[in-house]
């Protein structure tokens, strides 16, 4: 018998239908020699330590840190779960030959392998059923090309390392700052600090970047400009830092005649957009729409799983070549529901460019594209994302956009302006989308000829430098996917996305744990963090367990695996040799008496001065001073010492009227926040999992 095992029930029916299978058994689908099952995604997980040892249930840095010699497995404890499994144990024991059709991907490859090795069934036959859609012709196609299941045991290797690194670092941080922190508030009762090996630098970004918009302050700046026939022509010098400055100049041209010098212009084309891959479908939606990034993620996966769109935890903007032929087809089959965008396009003779179609760039899954079926009623949610998915498909086949740009110089008492204007030729695939809001260069310009001169308006606009931008979900999971950098041009992230935080099937739940844990909040369509999450980031050590470029280097080497260019030992044995340093490091840590501490901002060695504490690296250009005055508190040498050292006074201290916690910002600013309640995590505690990631 051949027993096929698949993550849902409702993906089991479909191959089911396919494979004409109708005898539906208690938890199986049966007929044809063949048996369907299946899991409700994962069913099998990592024991805790103390099924280990009953020692280690009670939490002590004594105990730390623990890595098993080797992991050992348990089901989860959900209902069902035993029942379910006792079926497909059953199955698999009786098997000739077992079907892994869980989710073609990292994950998916871990439920099946987890299940096998639970049910002792590892040396069985297997055999992998890759989709990247649940359309019956892939289901079909899939069967035909059945791949022997030991191909991918270097993705297995990758999942695995992946779910016990998790484990390991999320573990026995989690445990370790928890015993050591947990008192920070004061009373009886512990905080529960929950570290991860993605989510905390996740975190440390999103305080990073609350910090550096707390602690801006705008300077305000002058810009002279100019109306010439209705149109804003701008001083081509920089911008005036004061009204002195600027004033001198306003006078020379006031009065003055204004000449046009030249005019000029040049084509830009804009290429079409690129096809989706999960993260950038995320952003745009959450762009266009405020849509979060696990409610897109959701909406797709119920588009797949409907047969409309095709596999969504995908990393890749690109189609294989196998993929051509089927293109037209499934622009026939939108002709109905997008037959006047459709008609623009010769589907005998479609432009598949390089930025199409590229066998090297597709990984485990090319881009989410539809897949010609039509959708009858769907929710609001499903409705938003298939209509992207159907646009950006459109777009990347239509005509670039073809632009012209027009600069126009201009004089006036030898004061240089320029104004710039944009004229759209040939819309192109813009035509697809909603028109932008124009920008200043976006200006229609007349016919301006040089030589012409005439009367002008002058002015000065008073401006004020702006802070940087809040982490907005789409801006977040940019970051995610380039590890940390500030990425909006495409070439590059997709460059930097071999090194990114995380995975496109994990990101969205990396933010909603942190949401969960109270480290972060929404402020409309912001994400900011909370006093908690910017306590965490100060109490944390050690500034790899908060580093995007670390966290990225990791997921690198989770890649190399799966590529067999890493080996799996090597890299576990890294990480329980990285956790058994923050361990040892964090328990023999006593301050420098030596040493007044290292400057936030460069690194630098920090000096007292007759007032203040100042940066030695001041005359390299480092501005970083700590007043030891805080509103109505005043800082020992100790004290200072402690907050430059660990970044945080490990009690609670008296300001004003309030018991606050204080803190020194990534910014090297001395911050005050609310006491973390314990209380409110009691229960998490008890339950108390490391996260993934």
């Amino acid at each position: 018998m051949k027993v096929v095992i698949t993550e849902k029930p409702s993906v089991a029916r479909d191959i089911a239908k396919v494979l004409k299978i109708t005898d539906k058994k208690n938890g199986y689908i049966e007929g044809r020699g063949c048996a369907i099952t299946w899991a409700f995604g994962h069913l099998v997980t990592l024991q805790e330590p103390g099924e280990y040892d009953p020692a280690l249930q009670r939490w002590s840095l004594d105990t730390l840190p623990f890595v098993p010699d080797e992991f050992r497995l348990k089901l989860i404890s959900n209902r069902g779960v035993d029942e379910q499994f006792g079926v497909i144990k059953r199955l698999c024991e009786e098997a000739e030959e077992i079907v892994c059709a869980t989710d073609a991907g990292r994950e998916g490859e871990l439920i099946f392998r987890y299940i096998l090795a639970l049910s002792n069934c590892e040396e069985k036959p297997i055999r992998r059923l890759w989709l990247n859609s649940l359309t019956p012709d892939a289901i079909e196609e899939a069967f035909k090309n059945l791949k022997d299941g030991h191909e991918y045991d270097a993705l297995y290797a990758a999942a695995r390392c992946r779910s016990e690194s998790d484990w390991i670092v999320g573990l026995n941080a989690t445990r370790y700052h928890t015993v050591r922190h947990g008192r920070i508030g004061g009373g009886d009762d512990r905080v529960l600090w929950s570290v991860g090996r993605v989510q905390t630098p996740v975190l440390a970004m999103i305080v990073q970047r609350d910090d550096e918009i707390d602690q801006f302050r705008a300077k305000p700046f002058w810009e002279l400009t100019t109306q010439y026939r209705d149109v804003t022509f701008k001083y081509t010098g920089d911008r005036f830092q004061t009204l002195e400055n600027a004033q001198p100049l306003l006078e020379k041209i006031t009065g003055q005649p204004f000449e046009i010098t030249g005019v000029g212009g040049k084509k830009k084309t804009e290429q079409p957009p690129q096809l989706f891959d999960l993260t950038t479908l995320q952003r745009e939606v959450n762009k266009a729409h405020g849509l979060s990034a696990a409610d897109t993620l959701a909406a797709t996966q119920t588009l797949y799983e409907s047969k409309l769109v095709t596999y969504p935890r995908t990393d890749s903007r690109y189609l294989n070549k196998d993929m051509q032929p089927r293109i037209p087809k499934i622009f026939q089959g939108l002709e109905k529901i997008r037959g006047e965008q459709i008609a623009h396009l010769n589907l005998a003779d479609l432009p598949f460019t390089k930025r199409i179609i590229d066998d090297k760039k597709v990984t485990d899954h090319h881009a989410i594209i539809p897949t010609g079926i039509l959708p009858g009623n769907l929710g609001g949610n499903e409705q938003i994302v298939y209509s992207a998915v159907v646009t950006q498909f459109i777009a990347a086949f239509y005509p670039e956009c073809v632009k012209n740009i027009t600069t126009v110089d201009g004089v006036s008492a030898e004061v240089e302006f320029q104004a710039k204007g944009t004229q759209i030729i040939e819309p192109g695939w813009t035509a697809l989308f909603p028109k932008k809001k124009k920008k200043d260069d976006d200006q229609e310009l007349p016919d301006f000829q040089k030589g012409e001169a005439g009367p002008h308006e002058p002015d000065l606009r008073e401006g004020k430098t702006k802070p940087p931008q809040a982490f907005s979900e789409n801006s977040l999971l940019g970051a995610m996917e380039a590890a940390g950098k500030w990425v909006d041009d495409d070439s590059l992230r997709e460059a930097l996305k071999e090194r990114g935080i995380g995975t496109p099937a994990t990101r969205a739940a990396i933010i909603e744990t942190l949401l969960r844990r109270n480290y972060i909040r929404r402020e409309k369509k912001q994400i900011r963090a909370t006093d908690m999450g910017r306590c965490l980031i100060a109490l944390i050590q050690d500034p790899l367990l908060k580093s995007p470029e670390m966290t990225g280097e990791w997921e690198e080497k989770l890649k190399q695996i799966e590529r067999s260019e890493l080996n799996d030992a090597d890299f576990m044995g890294g990480i329980s040799d990285y956790i058994r340093g923050v361990i040892e490091t964090g328990r023999t840590g006593q301050l420098d008496l030596n040493r007044v501490g290292a400057c936030p901002r460069c690194g630098k060695e920090v000096i007292k001065g007759k007032t203040a504490y100042g940066c030695s690296g001041w005359k390299e250009g480092c501005k970083f001073v700590l007043n030891p005055v805080y509103k109505n508190l005043t800082l020992t040498a100790n004290q200072v010492q402690v907050m430059l050292q660990m970044r945080v006074l490990p009690y609670p201290v008296h300001i004003g009227d309030e018991t606050r916690l204080l803190i020194l910002s990534t910014q090297g600013d001395l911050m005050d926040l609310r006491l973390p309640s314990a209380d409110r995590q009691k229960s998490e505690k008890k339950k108390a999992r490391p996260a993934k990631g």
